[in-house]
């Protein structure tokens, strides 16, 4: 199965046009949503502010009938306390619109790090994460085989993954195939395994992944010309086709 994640367009034909090429193409839809501001948040925005923004999207993304929503939430600089608080009033908007919330671990956002995401879900046993350890990786500035123990909650809680690769330099190598960042593809393919394990585990009949390697700063630049050093559409063709076959084989 394909598809596209993005953000639902802003006006009602656009939806509408949106949704008819979905039909046509045969596409399903993830539905992105950034809460109180763009992939960065506004850093003084309380958490009514993102709980509302994330009512007010939620109800235009699912006019076009997405599979769930993938949503940036929270800001790092909010104390747990509220975080949870948040997260619990967000699971109640699950219920009311039918359709699964999956929060991603980013930078910016309250799941920006693996120990107050571990202190947040602990509190939360319902919440659903989409998992993109990228973030981490750049945040710990390490791989992050050295916190098991999350990586074990997070793969419980795992409902969808972003597949971008990164380093602890970065949260995007230059290239996943390159040799030199092997160490890098293999730490997190092997992250992505526990996860499609315990989603068979659990009952999935389905699993989703997206490879998200992007431009906007992700994408590596030489200096002055600001040529790319590789082409995006082939790192995340490359990524998805290598994926499937390793799903392919790991769970025939």
């Amino acid at each position: 199965m394909a598809g596209i994640e993005g953000p639902a367009p802003a006006s009602l034909t656009e939806r509408r046009q949106f949704q008819q090429k979905l039909d046509e193409a045969r596409l399903s839809f993830i539905a992105e949503i950034c809460t109180a501001g763009s992939y960065v948040p506004e850093r003084n925005s309380p958490p009514a502010t993102h709980l509302e923004s994330l009512r007010r999207q939620a109800e235009k993304a699912i006019e076009c009938h997405p599979l769930f929503l993938t949503v940036l939430a929270g800001c790092d600089a909010l104390p747990v306390s509220q975080s949870v608080d948040f997260f619990g009033r967000a699971a109640e908007l699950e219920r009311e619109f039918g359709v699964p919330l999956s929060f991603e671990t980013h930078r910016g956002r309250s799941f920006f790090n693996p120990w107050t995401t571990r202190e947040i879900l602990n509190q939360l046993p319902l919440l659903k994460l989409t998992c993109d350890f990228s973030h981490w990786c750049v945040v710990c500035e390490r791989l992050i085989d050295t916190e098991p123990d999350i990586l074990q909650l997070c793969a419980e809680r795992a409902h969808h993954i972003h597949a971008r690769v990164g380093y602890a330099q970065g949260p995007q190598v230059p290239h996943p195939a390159a040799p030199e960042y092997t160490d890098a593809l293999v730490a997190h393919e092997r992250w992505w395994l526990q996860i499609w394990k315990h989603q068979l585990s659990r009952g999935f009949e389905r699993t989703t992944m997206t490879p998200e390697f992007g431009p906007d700063g992700y994408l590596h630049t030489l200096p002055y010309s600001r040529m790319p050093v590789a082409d995006l559409a082939s790192i995340n063709r490359w990524m998805a086709d290598r994926q499937r076959e390793r799903f392919n084989q790991l769970f025939p």
